[in-house]
């Protein structure tokens, strides 16, 4: 199984941006959907942006037309850009296959922790 790890998380003022990184150990090529999480205190893990293997994208409505993800298949690699954050925007980020997520033991990396001050 391929093992994801995410980075480029920070602490950065409302209205700035970030860009975060999902290195795969592993090929993607044949992941056929890749996705970007976040957990914030108190709250279940949410799905916010996913890209299928054609390049396809999907958001959910808070960060439509704020975020956009994309993939490298030849780095094995996914990004969240992430503009005009909101402090609501803060949480734990992870990269991830939906199929896996959906497992009641499914695998996640560690995450990274974005911070948006007010």
């Amino acid at each position: 199984q391929v093992q994801l790890v995410e980075s480029g998380g920070g602490l950065v003022e409302a209205g700035g941006s970030l860009r975060l990184t999902c290195a795969a150990s592993g090929s993607i090529f044949e992941i056929n959907v890749l996705g970007w999480y976040r957990q914030a205190p108190g709250k279940q893990r949410e799905l916010v942006a996913a890209i299928t293997s054609g390049g396809t994208t999907d958001f959910s409505d808070s960060v439509k037309g704020r975020f956009t993800i994309s993939r490298d298949n030849a780095e094995n690699t996914v990004y969240l850009q992430m503009n005009s954050l909101k402090p609501e925007d803060t949480a734990v980020y992870y990269c991830n296959d939906p199929v896996v997520a959906r497992r009641p033991f499914g695998s996640w990396g560690q995450g990274t922790q974005v911070t948006v001050s007010s």
